[in-house]
């Protein structure tokens, strides 16, 4: 015998709920889509909005042919989009030409900073890592020395190299700043005013005047200061002049190698918000110009 199971019949009301939700989501659904389709409508705008208006700017774009490296790397966005068509290797040689001091001073650049400036700032600069390593000898570095019997410790000398070359590098930040003109030069191009032109030309070259006059005065004053304690050092401590050679060598190569590393981080930056599709990574753009400039 067989026994059948009737389905309980849905109510009325069910039903009718069941409908209601149906619509309901129906309707959310048709929202978020054009919700969606409305925010995407508008971001293809804006991206073309931003073409046309540098597809406008392009006849009065500089050509690139007339920048220097350093007019190339401060371009703003919507500009280095168009003109800057360098590769990493390419961007990352432009900052080392002008982080890594012996590259600065030496290699052929089309730079707007004097020649002979560039090289006594590099005498200079060595003249200091010599004097300033010969500072941190102590009564205890002194003691070392005597115990080893003049035999060069390399890793008691790190703390002393390490001090020596931040002292050195802050130093030379402030020679660079009165000594290198670059700055001021491209300033005074990018001003379009022929009237502020000509205003602004006579308040720079006054201003250069007095920042060369400083720095030769002071660059003078430490030549001779380094001179003399130098001369005074190795006849007192004849024992440790090699030593003092070594950690100065080791404390100038030290700043020489590391711009190597540090110029490679805003290229990785740099580049791919360049190379956007959108073109909408300014953000990421100013960051490495912020971190170009730290160095």
């Amino acid at each position: 015998m067989k026994i059948s199971i009737k389905e309980p019949k849905r109510s009325l009301f069910t039903n009718n709920t069941q409908l209601i939700l149906n619509k309901k989501n129906s309707l959310i659904n048709k929202r978020k889509s054009r919700d969606k389709n409305i925010k995407e409508t508008k971001e293809d705008k804006d991206n073309t909005e931003k073409k046309l208006n540098f597809s406008k700017n392009r006849s009065n774009l500089p050509r690139i042919d007339n920048l220097n490296d350093e007019e190339i790397n401060q371009l703003d966005y919507g500009t280095a989009i168009i003109i800057d068509k360098r590769t990493f290797m390419q961007y990352y040689w432009s900052l080392l030409k002008k982080k890594q001091l012996i590259l600065f001073t030496f290699y052929p650049s089309n730079d707007y900073n004097i020649r002979i400036i560039k090289i006594s700032f590099f005498i200079i600069s060595f003249s200091l890592y010599i004097t300033i390593n010969g500072f941190f000898f102590s009564d205890a570095t002194m003691h070392k020395v005597y115990e080893s019997n003049g035999e060069y410790n390399f890793i008691y000398q790190i703390p002393q190299i390490i001090y020596s070359s931040i002292v050195s590098v802050v130093i030379n930040k402030l020679l660079k700043y009165l000594s290198l003109s670059e700055k001021s030069i491209l300033d005074l191009k990018k001003e379009k005013n022929k009237k502020l032109i000509n205003d602004n030309c006579q308040k720079i070259e006054k201003c250069l005047k007095i920042k060369l006059l400083i720095y030769f005065i002071l660059g003078f004053l430490l030549m001779l200061f380094c001179w003399y304690f130098i001369s005074t050092f190795c006849a007192v401590y004849s024992n440790t002049q090699i030593i003092l050679i070594k950690n100065s060598l080791i404390s100038f190569s030290l700043s020489m190698i590391y711009p190597c590393g540090y110029a490679l981080l805003p290229g990785i930056f740099r580049i791919p918000a360049l190379r956007a599709k959108n073109q909408d990574q300014e953000c990421i753009y100013n960051l490495s110009e912020k971190i170009e400039l730290i160095a």
